[in-house]
């Protein structure tokens, strides 16, 4: 082993872990972090710590200092600045508030002098409060209702406990305090819903900001943009490459004007458009996607592979426009492709060739369906009819 590949694996056994605090912790995961950098057990850091803030606070100052100047373990994107605590921190404040609200409820009424009790309550709940919005926030073990939850509670120890102590107040001290302890209580029940009213106000004006641009912008490109691209579709006729390059960019411009109007649900008439966008980008082919009726609920992936060959036979072989007729009822579904090709004679077809005997007829027969080929309107091209059952038949056993 050369010199300088024996110095650099000295330098690397020697030198120590990076400091930084995991992302699963128990409170700060200082102590955890400390553990790994010197590589000592953490129950020894844990118990040094504790016995380092018996010497006036110093264990308490060097916890913090080491909690706000250590990084975080690397994680991903959305990992980012989130931390999962094993020890319901905010939960266990409030526990300490409770119990502190109730004692100094008690020398309240017992006539004793109870402004250190108000002072340790009114400081448990603020750290209670700041601790569920600073921390518990973004914490993906701890839900918007947990929180919500130790906020209102919170409110309502001090608005309790602070209107116990005004009414039993036997000096204008604890008078002042019991009334700043029902302050604050109506404050924090009060903020978080009035920020909350206030983000949805302002993401509901937003909202509507966009919408009135998007149909500004709507507006405007349908009267230059869209026409446009319609006029070059229709003077170069639909089997042309530029008409296909045309259809393709209207169809985008359509989807980003009024991606908000589509619907979310992955229903029949949402694939068969999405085919029918597939299939124009490499067939000269236009495909005009007719819906009626309401989806009958999922969609059934038999009478989509059907649809899908049927429009590809359609693209492939005959070309030019193709419509797409999809119709559904509360029992059943029917599509039909109906293009202006040439058209064929199923008899006529060589029984090596199985695309629509397999993959239309056949593929809806297994599925409980059916398929029928023929001549169009007129006998003029390929007219293909898909019928499925959405509705399970009756067997007629009791």
């Amino acid at each position: 082993m050369s010199t300088a590949s024996s110095t650099a694996l000295r330098g690397s056994l020697s030198r120590p872990p990076v400091l930084v605090r995991p992302r699963r912790v128990m409170l700060g995961g200082v102590c955890a972090g400390l553990a790994g950098h010197l590589g000592w057990r953490v129950g020894v850091v844990r118990v040094l710590m504790v016995v380092a803030s018996l010497f006036a606070g110093a264990g308490i100052l060097f916890y913090l200092w080491i909690w706000a100047l250590t990084p975080l373990q690397g994680g991903t994107a959305d990992e980012a600045g989130t931390v999962r605590r094993r020890v319901p921190v905010a939960g266990i404040l409030l526990a300490l508030a409770v119990v502190a609200a109730v004692c100094a409820v008690f020398i309240a009424y017992v006539g004793l002098q109870v402004a250190g009790w108000i002072t340790l309550t009114t400081a448990l709940a603020a750290t209670t409060v700041v601790w569920s919005i600073g921390f518990d926030r973004r914490d993906p073990g701890r839900s918007k209702r947990y929180n919500a939850g130790v906020r209102t509670t919170t409110g309502i120890v001090l608005l309790g406990a602070g209107g116990a102590i005004v009414i039993r107040a036997i000096s204008p001290l604890t008078a002042v305090g019991g009334v700043v302890m029902v302050v604050l209580g109506v404050l924090v029940l009060i903020i978080p819903r009035i920020v909350q009213l206030w983000t949805d106000l302002m993401a509901q004006r937003a909202t509507t900001v966009r919408e009135e641009q998007r149909a500004e912008i709507a507006a405007h490109l349908h009267d230059s943009v869209l026409q446009t691209l319609a006029l070059i579709q229709n003077r170069a006729g639909a089997s042309s490459e530029v008409a296909r390059l045309a259809r393709a960019q209207e169809r985008e411009l359509r989807d980003w004007l009024f991606a908000a109007d589509t619907p979310t649900e992955r229903d029949l008439g949402t694939e068969l458009r999405e085919i029918a966008a597939s299939l124009e980008l490499d067939f000269a082919v236009r495909f005009d996607v007719v819906t009626a009726g309401e989806s009958a609920g999922l969609v059934d992936s038999a009478i989509v592979s059907a649809a899908r060959e049927a429009m590809l036979n359609a693209a492939r072989h005959a070309g030019g426009d193709v419509s797409v007729y999809l119709e559904n009822s509360p029992s059943s579904v029917d599509v039909y492709v109906l293009d202006r090709g040439p058209g064929f004679r199923l008899d006529e077809v060589e029984p090596g060739r199985l695309g629509v005997r397999e993959s239309i007829i056949g593929r809806m027969s297994r599925a409980g369906g059916s398929a029928a080929v023929g001549p169009g309107t007129g006998g003029t091209g390929i007219e293909v009819h898909l019928h499925l059952d959405t509705r399970p038949q009756e067997t007629g056993d009791d």
